[in-house]
């Protein structure tokens, strides 16, 4: 069998096909919406519970997800999660009202929980620590791709035909990319199309020495996650905000109509995009121009992130429904720098058989704070507005770099570099 030069990013196009798959089958019901509500007969209370079941249901199953990755291997485990979260995205079609949507959706929030995990965990396998911020900020895109190609797509399904085709077909794709999966996925050590070069480039600097099975204690015990962990709390309501409620909030407030928001719903994604990739390659150069260890450089990207996020903050001053898409746009920049810098962040700081536990672990934090802040815009949002709610985001952010600074910060000669680093690796990324 002929051997693949740079298989590597082959394998990132892989798992980046999944993400977007992923998120298209997530924000489906965020786009759908204000058709749901009319159309099933429910409030935005209901709405917000709704979105709240799959969130809670996510966040309790990411560390499960996580450790069955890390247990049963990534090719497997992705594989059984991605049918199963494709068949609940096709089952959407059937709820006749708000209870039977949150039935499905929590379905949904269960079989997608595995998706970061594993996308962590093949940066983590694919690529050496020098190029982990790289190659996480492109797998991190195909979120943004996801919710950018998600809008036009799937109102286009549902102004054809119906709401109920919508769901049907892109949880359709979930299957198929299940498929894909487990035909295409092999590790490092058992790919046949892996040249040798590669591969000794892919385990530079690390231990060529049996690991110890993943433990879900040996990463909670490790004081560095909860940092890790409290800055996903504060950060992922930013972007369940985006998914669940830009829709909602642009038809019923800003007067726009489903067709004319399809012509502008891709825009917050697109530079949401922008951002995953700045961030893969701010974080080299923040190390080599300033001289900043590994950890640092990621740092200091998630605090330009944080600083970003002012967009949403202003959009209760703006009264464009363009101007706040744009507004919207820089925050989707913002959060997705820093979301996949605190990505990153989990690669250089764990050893690679618990990556996917330490991340699933830390998408239940962030979860669970995007579920709160989902069940307060649900009960606030027909009281004080949306636009109150929006500028908390960008205070979250900022306290979120806070805490990565000073629970993860490496002082000038200071601590040394994680063991499946070498000392090269976490000086030249």
């Amino acid at each position: 069998m002929k051997r693949i030069r740079g298989l590597r990013w082959q394998i990132l196009a892989l798992v980046m096909l999944g993400t977007i798959v992923n998120y298209i089958d997530r924000n489906t019901l965020g786009i759908l919406a204000p058709t749901l509500k009319e159309q099933l007969h429910f409030t935005t209370e209901q709405y917000s519970y709704i979105v709240s079941t799959f969130q809670l249901c996510y966040s309790l199953m990411q560390p499960i997800a996580g450790y069955i990755t890390d247990l049963i291997g990534l090719k497997f485990g992705y594989f059984m999660f991605a049918f199963v979260w494709g068949t609940a995205a096709a089952l959407h079609a059937f709820a006749g009202g708000w209870q039977s949507m949150a039935f499905f959706r929590g379905l949904l929030g269960i079989s997608e929980a595995a998706a970061m995990p594993s996308g962590a965990k093949t940066s983590t396998l694919w690529f050496p620590a020098k190029e982990r911020s790289i190659a996480t900020g492109w797998f991190n895109t195909g979120s943004s791709v996801g919710a950018m190609v998600a809008p036009p797509l799937v109102i286009w399904l549902s102004v054809s035909y119906s709401w109920q085709i919508a769901f049907v077909v892109t949880g359709l794709m979930g299957v198929a990319m299940s498929l894909i999966w487990v035909s295409l996925y092999r590790n490092p050590e058992n790919h046949p199309r892996l040249t040798k070069d590669e591969h000794a480039y892919i385990l530079e600097g690390q231990p060529q020495v049996a690991l110890p099975k993943p433990s879900m204690k040996r990463v909670v015990t490790k004081g560095k996650f909860w940092g890790i962990a409290a800055a996903r709390f504060l950060t992922e309501p930013a972007w369940q905000t985006f998914s669940f409620w830009i829709p909602l909030y642009m038809v019923s407030v800003r007067g726009m109509d489903i067709k004319q928001f399809a012509l502008f719903a891709w825009l917050p994604f697109l530079f949401a995009d922008l951002g995953c990739i700045l961030s893969g390659y701010l974080s080299p150069f923040f190390a080599k121009r300033f001289k900043m260890t590994l950890v640092n450089s990621r740092i200091a990207g998630i605090g330009i992130g944080a600083l970003c996020m002012i967009g949403p903050a202003l959009i209760g001053l703006s009264s464009s429904p363009i101007t706040a898409i744009f507004l919207f746009s820089l925050g989707g920049f913002a959060h997705q720098m820093l979301s996949s810098l605190l990505y990153a962040l989990v690669t250089d700081t764990f050893e690679k058989q618990d990556v996917a536990t330490a991340t699933g672990f830390g998408g239940m934090a962030g979860y669970l704070g995007g579920m709160i802040f989902s069940l307060i815009i649900g009960q606030l949002a027909n009281t004080i507005g949306y636009e109150p709610l929006f500028a908390c985001l960008s205070v979250f952010d900022i306290a979120a770099f806070i805490v990565v600074a000073l629970v993860l910060g490496q002082r000038r000669g200071g601590e040394p570099a994680p063991q499946h680093l070498s000392a090269n690796a976490a000086g030249a990324d």
